[in-house]
């Protein structure tokens, strides 16, 4: 096998794998190496996300991702279909909806605004309004909410497998070993060497590994503010149904719930210690979620776990947002993580903003300058108000 290739990405999840499909859609003739280590993602994050697709965020950057990334997803079932076989990702638009009391609301306010100057058909509504929403939820300690129709929720996996079946066959090859280390020297990014001890060379390195990435770099003297923290996920079903299906809703304590077929999903941004834990407590369900669940929707108070999981945000800790771009401190070298748990979310933008500046050296369609490496030394930070 040929160990030497144009570009070496490190990560073949949904940044990743976007990433390679973006760059060969788009004309990038060089060859491209993905090197995942999971072979059937067991672990990977992209399929133990929630899946929440919204544009209801406090940024023009990330209102801007997720606005383009939300026309990929509408279209994607066609664009992505390989030998007539439609790329299905069951997404549902049924909405993302901010549940808010009293004193949330000036904010949520604010946050309307700059949504309407970029086109989100975000609303804000007066408690009763909620009820058309959800007609069984508590509305007394409520003063309103924040909603946007287009948004909804998806099915990751199918499109991680989507970008990995396209980048395949577009020549993008994935080969499923765990790389250890990131090969450099004072100037510039040599390749990759694996845990087995072989190497593979390139002049083009990118760090995509989510969760994992920040060891990578920081083995290369370039550590970046991510850490590893855990999210845990439960999906219950409960005795009477719901009169409709719902839009992904939070509720101000910071859980949030949605369908998941006929039955439904529920989580909550517990204060984990970060690190690599894959278990999840029925206990945290039980004495964390479930009675907020109650308290919301009466239809709740009689819940059953059917099953939970545990995934990986890759937790940037200085403002929860991605960081994206060349590194300026080694030549080559690229990077793609500190999501924050907004990955899913963003990988069409993402994947296509990194194929435009890995074959032309700029971003084109979207300025995705704001999530540069270089932010933090500037004190530059993306503040992010609406995170889940």
């Amino acid at each position: 096998m040929n160990n030497t290739a144009d570009l070496i990405i490190i990560g073949g999840g949904v940044i990743g794998s976007s990433v390679a499909y973006n760059l060969l859609h788009d004309g990038y003739t060089g060859k491209i190496l993905v090197f995942e280590k999971d072979k059937i993602y067991e672990y990977s994050s992209t399929p133990r996300s929630a899946g929440g697709i919204r544009q209801l965020y406090t940024t023009d950057i990330n209102i801007q991702l997720s606005r383009f990334s939300l026309q990929v997803y509408k279209d994607f079932p066609e664009t992505m279909a390989l030998d007539g076989e439609p790329a299905k990702i069951d997404f549902k638009q049924r909405g993302y909806l901010f549940l808010a009391t009293e004193e949330m609301l000036p904010r949520l306010e604010r946050h309307v605004e700059l949504q309407h100057k970029h086109g989100v058909p975000s609303q804000l509504l007066q408690k009763h309004e909620l009820l058309d929403i959800i007609p069984e939820l508590t509305i007394d300690d409520l003063a309103g909410g924040l909603y946007c129709a287009e948004d909804g929720y998806l099915d990751p996996y199918s499109v991680m497998q989507g970008y990995i079946r396209h980048a395949k066959r577009l020549g993008a090859e994935y080969i499923y070993q765990e790389v250890e280390a990131i090969l450099c020297d004072q100037e510039e990014v040599k390749g990759v060497r694996l845990s087995d001890g072989s190497e593979y060379y390139a002049p083009n390195v990118l760090n995509c590994a989510g969760a994992w990435g920040p060891a990578l770099s920081e083995k290369m003297g370039h550590a970046l503010p991510v850490v590893p923290l855990p999210r845990q996920v439960f999906q219950f079903d409960i005795e009477e149904p719901l009169k409709q299906y719902l839009p992904l809703t939070i509720d101000p304590t910071g859980v949030y719930f949605r369908h998941e077929g006929e039955k439904l999903i529920a989580g909550y941004s517990d204060d984990r210690e970060p690190g690599f834990d894959f278990n999840w407590k029925r206990s945290f369900f039980v004495e964390q979620i479930w009675p907020v669940l109650a308290h919301r929707i009466s239809n709740f108070e009689q819940a059953k776990i059917e099953r939970g999981w545990s995934g990986l945000y890759d937790f940037n800790t200085s403002d929860h947002n991605a960081i994206l771009g060349k590194h300026p401190g080694k030549k080559g070298y690229y990077v793609a993580f500190g999501f924050s748990g907004h990955g899913m979310q963003q990988a069409p933008a993402v994947g296509k903003g990194l194929s435009e500046l890995i074959r032309t050296g700029k971003y084109q369609t979207l300025d995705l300058s704001p999530l540069r490496v270089e932010r933090f030394a500037e004190n530059d930070l993306v503040i992010e108000d609406a995170i889940v």
